[in-house]
């Protein structure tokens, strides 16, 4: 019962990250529309197997969709295999015990032209270049130093808590802009990004590349130093985006 508590817990108060799946999708609020955002969350490791997904009129308020728009979303995501339904008390709709993100980002990447791949890039490296620039000028030295310890106690020998250390830490470097426009297309981008990011960080040497990155990145911002930021946010995406081509060579030779 204590375990159903904490999941319980842990549904109700999403990551940062968790919350940019659940960000309003807009005038076209369409079945698909929802079914690829959460399908995307759920294959690229942002809402892991067994973790319960909001309710359907929670998602509804969420997304800014109908309900009935939520539940045909839901159907075809069961009929998918992604989600299961569970009735009773502790019951909802949870992520499926079967969906490997690592496979569905693997075979995502392999069929990625590398345009878009660098398109991708270019796009997250702009809106964090931004993120960067602007968090320069306004964050205190206190806040960086938060961002920076809660790094450094993530572990970095187990993929999954660094990588969600990663994102949060990203994720808040952002929200230093004090640009909360800014803020939200960052986190939607990370989104985006960061199952690619799992992908490579699966070697141990890639992670550590990732985490001096961040350093890099905290490191400028307490000297307030804008340009370093941006640089070091432009040297992590070239390296990530060489890394992620190296890979998807290795898989179209598999």
């Amino acid at each position: 019962m204590q375990h159903s508590a904490r999941r319980d817990d842990t549904a109700a108060q999403p990551s940062r990250m968790q919350s940019a799946v659940f960000l309003p999708i807009g005038d076209e609020g369409r079945a698909e529309l929802v079914e690829r955002r959460i399908a995307e969350a759920i294959t690229g490791g942002l809402i892991p197997a067994g973790e319960r997904l909001p309710s359907e009129s929670a998602l509804a308020r969420s997304l800014r969709v109908a309900p009935v728009t939520v539940r045909e979303a839901l159907v075809a995501l069961r009929d998918r295999g992604l989600i299961v339904t569970r009735r009773g008390r502790n019951g909802g709709s949870f992520v499926a015990d079967s969906a490997d993100p690592a496979q569905f980002t693997a075979k995502r990447l392999g069929a990625m032209s590398r345009v878009a791949l660098r398109d991708l890039g270019a796009h997250y490296s702009a809106i964090t270049r931004a993120c960067v620039g602007l968090a320069a000028a306004r964050a205190d030295a206190s806040e960086v130093a938060r961002i920076r310890q809660r790094l450094a106690n993530a572990d970095a020998a187990d993929e999954k808590a660094w990588r969600r250390a990663a994102d949060e830490a990203q994720t808040e470097i952002a929200a230093l802009s004090q640009s909360a426009r800014l803020t939200r297309e960052q986190m939607r981008l990370q989104a985006e990004f960061s199952p690619f990011l799992g992908l490579i960080g699966q070697d141990a040497s890639a992670r550590e590349q990732q985490r001096r990155a961040v350093l890099a990145v905290l490191d400028a911002l307490e000297r307030g130093d804008a340009d370093a930021a941006a640089s070091a946010v432009d040297a992590f995406v070239r390296d990530s985006v060489a890394l992620l081509i190296d890979h998807q060579m290795r898989l179209h030779r598999a």
